[in-house]
């Protein structure tokens, strides 16, 4: 199963800094996520909407940190996603502070204050760069699904917990 905490429809936002503060759960068949939908998705459906994962995880491969942008252009779909992994030991182990610093010709990706990935607005278009319009945010644990259950899920590493000690987020 899985549990979400969703803005949609409550916060959206266009542009500014954004910052989680959490824990994440580990095992295998875990995949907490902090990511960001176009709030316009209704209208216009995934990836065109562009997603943001600020931060994903795979209980299998339980000390790797993904920060990946999906768009019309640059998605999984198509294996062209845009995104960069990071090793952490032990990330699970303690609160972590995952950062985003978005404008309109770029995102910033930080890990604790350290840049760890970008993504450039190469001003080729809305399938490129969707991102001029607002987001919702989205804190997620999932148990299982087409990633995180590719593996199978250790249902001895039960109860879990995703600990969120804040959002906070900044605009001018």
């Amino acid at each position: 199963t899985a549990a979400s905490v969703v803005s949609s429809g409550k916060f959206s936002f266009r542009y500014g800094r954004v910052e989680i503060r959490a824990k994440i759960p580990t095992g295998r068949g875990t995949w907490p996520a902090l990511w960001m939908l176009g709030e316009n998705k209704q209208g216009v459906g995934w990836p065109k909407c562009g997603e943001i994962d600020l931060m994903e995880n795979v209980g299998f491969d339980p000390e790797k940190l993904h920060f990946t942008v999906h768009t019309g252009a640059f998605n999984h779909v198509k294996k062209t996603g845009v995104g960069r992994a990071i090793t952490v030991p032990r990330v699970f182990d303690d609160f972590h502070a995952y950062g985003l610093l978005w404008t309109a010709d770029r995102m910033e990706f930080f890990f604790d204050g350290k840049k760890v990935h970008e993504f450039l607005n190469d001003g080729k278009g809305v399938d490129h760069w969707p991102f001029d319009a607002p987001v919702y945010l989205l804190m997620n644990f999932a148990v299982g699904g087409d990633w995180g259950g590719q593996k199978g899920i250790d249902e001895t590493i039960f109860p879990q917990e995703f600990r969120v000690d804040y959002v906070r987020v900044w605009q001018r």
